[in-house]
C-alpha cells in the first residue's frame, strides 16, 4: 500500500481525542468482529456479531466505523428523495463516509479497504442509491467472438477486392 499523505485538521484531531477519551473509560469495548445485514435494516449500520476473538484494534474500528455510518445518515437526512442522484448532492456525505472510514482504518493501522467499510459503502449504496440510473446509457464492447468478426472480416474482403479490381481492370477495354 503506498504511503499516504495526512492532512492536518481540527475535525481529525478532535476525533482522536474523542477515541483516547473513549479507550480511557472503557466505552468503545465490543467483541465484535463479523458483521451482517438485517433484511430490514433501514438506517442502521451493519449489527455487529460476537464471536469474542476480536482484537482491539478491530473493536476500536467497529465503534468508529459506526460513528461514520450514523454521520452519513445525519448528513443524508438533508438530501430529498429527488436529489438522490444528483452527484451534486450526494458527493459531499458520500466522500464524508468513505473519508471517515478509510482515514481512521489508517490511524488504527487497519487494512483498507476491509469488509466491514465495504458492508457500510454497500448498504448506503442499498439504502440510498439503488434507483439511480443513468441518463445516457453506457456502451460496453460486444463479446470477442463478435469483435473478433467485426475486426476479420474487412481484413479477409480487402484482397479480394483488389484482386476482384486487377482482374476486371485487365479484361476491360480502355474507355
Amino acid at each position: 500500500m503506498a504511503p499516504r499523505a495526512h492532512m492536518s485538521s481540527g475535525r481529525l484531531s478532535q476525533g482522536l481525542l474523542l477515541l483516547w477519551v473513549l479507550l480511557g473509560t472503557g466505552l468503545c469495548h465490543t467483541d465484535a468482529v463479523t458483521t451482517s445485514f438485517g433484511q430490514d435494516a433501514g438506517t442502521s449500520p451493519p449489527t455487529a456479531i460476537s464471536n469474542g476473538t476480536a482484537q482491539p484494534m478491530e473493536r476500536n474500528y467497529t465503534y468508529i466505523t459506526r460513528k461514520c455510518w450514523d454521520y452519513f445518515v445525519d448528513l443524508m437526512r438533508n438530501v430529498t428523495t429527488a436529489e438522490l442522484c444528483e452527484w451534486k448532492v450526494i458527493s459531499r456525505p458520500y466522500s464524508e463516509l468513505q473519508d471517515c472510514l478509510e482515514t481512521w482504518a489508517d490511524h488504527l493501522n487497519y487494512s483498507y479497504p476491509n469488509a466491514l467499510a465495504e458492508q457500510y459503502i454497500f448498504q448506503s449504496h442499498h439504502l440510498y442509491f439503488q434507483n439511480c440510473t443513468l441518463e445516457h446509457p453506457v456502451y460496453f464492447d460486444p463479446p470477442e467472438d463478435v469483435l473478433l468478426a467485426m475486426i476479420i472480416a474487412p481484413i479477409c474482403l480487402i484482397p479480394f477486392l483488389v484482386t476482384l479490381v486487377i482482374w476486371r481492370s485487365k479484361d476491360g477495354k480502355a474507355q
